[in-house]
């Protein structure tokens, strides 16, 4: 039998479920495409931006620049900016960045193993959606 929680454990643990619950705009950045890529690339090392952005196909510049500053911000990923020129700034994630990159990249395995299932169940939605048109 599960035990109430006190005010302080509710607080600490959040409610995702809850309209105004903070850990809703973490789990937006973690979860978002560029944020699970950003995450799983740098479970790999430290990179550069012009590295991250070649590694991630299809991300610009802006998306790239602001997913990082809000992974950054949420104490997933690390900047450090070396005073040289040009510009040199390296990415690495944190010891909690680390933590849900592995949780993440879970999740992208689990995707990719089972993308065939997947593209199979688009592929019969789609076809039972062109079927219900055509008797209309």
């Amino acid at each position: 039998m599960n035990r109430p929680q006190s005010l302080r454990e509710a607080l600490q643990r959040g409610n995702v479920f809850a309209e105004q619950c903070p850990s809703r705009d973490i789990l937006k950045h973690v979860t978002s495409q560029w944020g699970v890529l950003i995450l799983v690339a740098l479970l790999d090392g430290t990179h550069r931006f012009s590295d991250l952005r070649r590694k991630i196909g299809g991300v610009s510049e802006k998306m790239l620049a602001q997913t990082l500053q809000r992974l950054e911000a949420d104490g997933f990923v690390l900047r450090q900016a070396y005073p040289v020129v040009p510009p040199h700034v390296e990415y690495c994630l944190t010891p909690l960045g680390e933590q849900v990159g592995k949780h993440v990249e879970n999740l992208a395995d689990w995707i990719e193993n089972n993308l065939l299932l997947i593209m199979d169940a688009r592929t019969r939605k789609a076809e039972e959606s062109i079927a219900a048109h055509a008797l209309n």
